[in-house]
């Protein structure tokens, strides 16, 4: 499909909408500017999305095949049948991330979103049923949020809010239905700024961080909630790769707030910052409190894996973001 030339005008403000930046829905490109859903679609009204947040590297996309798989998981629990294949959404997906990369400046890389809905929700619109809707768009990686945290580490913190239960939606379903995520980080804020929540199930079972999936270190080994507790991450699937590459043994079983705060290490895995350690559980030191050796090992393993030093990166883009006036 053809790309649309540069939209007219100013820059704004706004870092995601560069001049020429594009987006896709329902198998046509547009400028970013003019991106946009109906007030009246299900995944506004009801939070009926399910959604994929890829990265790039140097542009290009990071682990594509398995963000497409897991979206094709979500879709089929959540019934959403989208005109174009997901080959095909993946494929748009890819190529608004060649072209807004272009525009970044040099070193710079993006979070690329892949979402479907049900569509118009009929009740808004005279009983008129609706069609899935479905749409790629990207944004330049938010640096500034983590890039202090490799070195420093994360403060994470125990709140109120659990983990929705099973009998709402299967736990591997990604989807934008996420006010206990934003409820969770709230108390968790209030508790100690800056700091991640970390949501439990209701029996207690540690399940993920409203940003990140959770694991521990013991000794030599790292041992992660099962499926059946947290959504399966693409990170952590990585980050397993890269421990059976380096010998350290891996282990699944339902994990409690107390086997975090005895771990040596607990480490934090998203698509967006890769791997960050975390060193504060209410409050308290994590092993010795800094980032530990495992950490280190697996977040240079990382780096070599993607030809691109991901701390090096995030501090740069960090500290360009600090430096640059809105247009």
């Amino acid at each position: 499909m053809p790309v649309p030339a540069a939209a007219a005008g100013q820059a704004p403000c706004d870092p995601t909408e560069r001049p020429g930046a594009i987006a896709w829905i329902d198998g046509a490109y547009l400028p970013q500017c003019e991106f946009a859903i109906p007030a009246g679609d299900a995944g506004f009204v009801l939070g009926a999305a399910v959604t994929e947040q890829l990265r790039t590297f140097a542009g290009g996309l990071f682990l594509p095949d398995l963000h497409r798989q897991r979206f094709v998981a979500s879709l089929a629990a959540a019934g959403i049948e989208p005109g174009p294949s997901a080959e095909e959404i993946l494929a748009a997906a890819a190529a608004v991330a060649r072209h807004n990369h272009s525009l970044l400046p040099a070193g710079g890389d993006l979070g690329v979103v892949m979402f479907a809905t049900p569509g118009d929700l009929p009740a808004q619109f005279a009983g008129r049923p609706g069609r899935p809707r479905v749409a790629a768009h990207s944004f330049p990686l938010a640096f500034p949020l983590w890039a202090h945290a490799y070195r420093r580490g994360m403060s994470l913190r125990t709140v109120p809010v659990t983990q929705v239960p099973e009998g709402c939606w299967p736990i591997h379903l990604k989807c934008r239905s996420r006010m206990h995520y934003h409820l969770a980080d709230r108390a968790a804020a209030a508790a100690e700024p800056g700091a991640r929540a970390i949501l439990c199930h209701a029996d207690g079972r540690v399940s993920e961080t409203s940003t990140a999936n959770l694991a521990i270190v013991r000794g030599n080994a790292i041992l992660t909630p099962p499926p059946t507790d947290a959504l399966p991450g693409i990170s952590l699937a990585h980050l397993r790769l890269l421990a059976r590459r380096l010998g350290i043994a891996w282990h699944e079983q339902s994990l409690t707030i107390g086997d975090l705060g005895r771990a040596d290490e607990l480490l934090l895995t998203s698509t967006p910052s890769c791997l960050l350690p975390a060193t504060r559980l209410d409050g308290n030191p994590i092993g010795d409190g800094v980032p530990g050796e495992i950490f280190a090992r697996l977040i240079s393993a990382w780096t070599d894996d993607v030809g691109l030093d991901i701390i090096a990166q995030a501090e740069r883009g960090a500290v360009a973001s600090r430096s640059t006036p809105c247009a």
